[in-house]
């Protein structure tokens, strides 16, 4: 800037001060506004070289950018000069206002440390505020504070050397430089958040392209997913109802997209299952239960949750992955239903005939009579005279729910008396003549009769009384509620059923059967019940001539 004769400053020189204060404030990008602050000093301030050191994110400040001459902008720019070095320098000298002036009689000092500089020596002044090649002025810049230039923390320094005049800046000079620091902090602080939001604003983008290209993944993957797949609200009043189901699970279930949104999965499931559904996690739950399918029927799957959220602290989902396990559910009970049945004839086998007989009874104390009952449960069993009575007022061969995990027990009627009372009749029965059918006409019609009896005998029992082979031509019934009588009626139509003719390999033959009938009570093992049941049998096998045992 002209300064001929301070404070007189040309209208021009201060029309070019304020366009490249403009033009500082426009630049494109941060490097752009760099390099117009340092080409300002030159155009504007009247300086033939200056430089613009900006501190960088670890403190050190870097030559940022040049201007005034090739030679030296080839030379220093790019180079970093330690912040120490740089806070000694703002330290000494004189103080200008926010300037710091080094003569070239104390730069000395500096010249081995690592600021990068361009200074060369030359004569000595030959008047008083001429300028030397060694002297030094600085203006630091600071971001912008509240009360002054000075007042926030250092931005980056500005070095200038050669005033075009020749001389040390006067008055207006210093105060035009020590303003154009101020404005040329100002315009970097924007041009770094200006980057700093294109930054921003690029990375955003990409998130956001991310998360479109996640969203269609994720779409993707949910609509075109082999197994079913539905997203659910979670939480408050609608929990639990589906927002959305793919097409696999509206094919598993034969339900239309659009009719699934009415549901949620407390509507669709086996009412058996509902405490199953209850039961599972919400998150990384699981559990096998039944869905219901449009036209009423149920299908096995295998239901999964886990929680998504919408965005971060908002809505949460329930995606539910829902696997057909049909056919495996259909293989695990055939696979159980072949261990616990017997495979020629369908019925149940011994083992689950045992299971079933044990399930109906506990162990007691011991397996006596009445006074077996005090010592298991604490009550008398008799009363002040000495009669027998039951605990809930009947005759004592009735049930009684003694409190002991809500089992009834089962209590067989007495031997020797028929006086009405019921109990869990097992009958042994074991077919007479089978033998010599096996041995004339071949195993092939050895296994049809047995089949046919097995059919008869289920025939015959009630709903909810179990037949089952014990083994070879042996089968055993269970029949809940009979007395005496009812087990004997029972045997004898059985036996009746049994000695009808049998079509066996193209001919008729006919079998016997003989019946033990056993009682089961509570304080017997199964194989104490049926061993009494088989012992009856052989004695009424016994009883009877051999030559009208086939015919009953």
């Amino acid at each position: 800037m002209e300064t001929e004769s301070e404070p007189y400053v040309r209208l021009a020189s201060l029309r070019q001060l304020h366009q490249v204060m403009a033009d500082m404030n426009t630049a494109r990008s941060l490097a752009d506004t760099l390099q117009t602050v340092a080409d300002g000093v030159i155009n504007a301030l009247g300086y033939e070289m200056a430089c613009v050191n900006l501190v960088r994110p670890d403190g050190d400040l870097v030559v940022a950018a040049f201007s005034g001459n090739s030679a030296a902008e080839a030379l220093i720019t790019g180079r970093v000069g330690s912040r120490d070095s740089w806070e000694r320098r703002l330290a000494m000298g004189e103080k200008w206002g926010d300037l710091v002036f080094i003569p070239h009689t104390e730069g000395w000092i500096l010249d081995d440390d690592d600021v990068p500089q361009w200074y060369t020596d030359g004569p000595a002044p030959r008047f008083e505020d001429e300028w030397h090649p060694s002297d030094r002025l600085f203006a630091p810049m600071y971001t912008p504070g509240i009360s002054g230039s000075s007042c926030g923390e250092l931005l980056g320094v500005i070095s200038v050397d050669r005033p075009r005049n020749g001389r040390h800046p006067g008055a207006w000079g210093r105060e035009a430089l020590q303003m154009y620091a101020f404005q040329a902090a100002i315009a970097i602080s924007n041009a770094r958040l200006r980057a700093n939001m294109q930054r921003a604003l690029v990375r955003l983008e990409r998130d956001q392209q991310a998360l479109r290209a996640s969203e269609e993944s994720f779409r993707q993957a949910f609509e075109y997913a082999p197994s079913g797949m539905a997203i659910a609200e979670m939480g408050g009043d609608q929990h639990g109802r589906i927002l959305r189901s793919n097409d696999a699970l509206c094919r598993l279930l034969g339900r239309p997209a659009a009719a699934m949104r009415r549901y949620s999965f407390s509507d669709l499931v086996h009412p058996e299952d509902i405490g199953t559904l209850l039961r599972t996690s919400a998150e990384g739950g699981r559990a096998e239960l039944r869905l219901g399918r449009r036209d009423g029927t149920y299908v096995w799957v295998s239901l999964r949750n886990s929680v998504v959220a919408d965005a971060t602290d908002g809505p949460r989902f329930l995606l539910t992955h829902v696997e057909d396990i049909e056919e495996r559910k259909r293989r695990e009970l055939q696979l159980a239903h072949r261990a616990s049945h017997d495979s020629l004839t369908g019925l149940p086998n011994s083992a689950e005939l045992r299971s079933r007989l044990s399930s109906r009874l506990c162990r007691r104390a011991d397996s006596g009579g009445p006074e077996s009952l005090d010592a298991a449960y604490g009550h008398p069993a008799h009363d002040a005279n000495g009669h027998g009575f039951d605990f809930a007022g009947t005759s004592p061969s009735a049930s009684y729910d003694g409190g002991y995990d809500h089992h009834v027990h089962t209590v067989a009627p007495e031997e020797g008396r028929d006086d009405g009372a019921k109990g869990l009749a097992v009958l042994f029965c074991d077919l007479d003549g089978f033998k010599s059918i096996n041995d004339r006409f071949g195993h092939n019609a050895g296994d049809a009769v047995l089949i046919e009896v097995a059919r008869r005998l289920g025939r015959a029992v009630r709903d909810g009384d179990t037949v089952a082979r014990l083994g070879g031509d042996e089968f055993v019934i269970l029949a809940d509620g009979l007395g005496k009588a009812d087990a004997q009626d029972l045997a004898v139509r059985l036996r009746n059923e049994i000695i009808q003719p049998i079509r066996a390999e193209g001919r008729a033959v006919r079998v016997g059967a003989s019946f033990g009938i056993g009682w089961a009570h509570c304080g017997m093992t199964a194989d104490e019940v049926l061993k009494s049941a088989d012992e009856r049998m052989y004695v009424e096998k016994r009883s009877r001539p051999k030559a009208h045992r086939r015919a009953g």
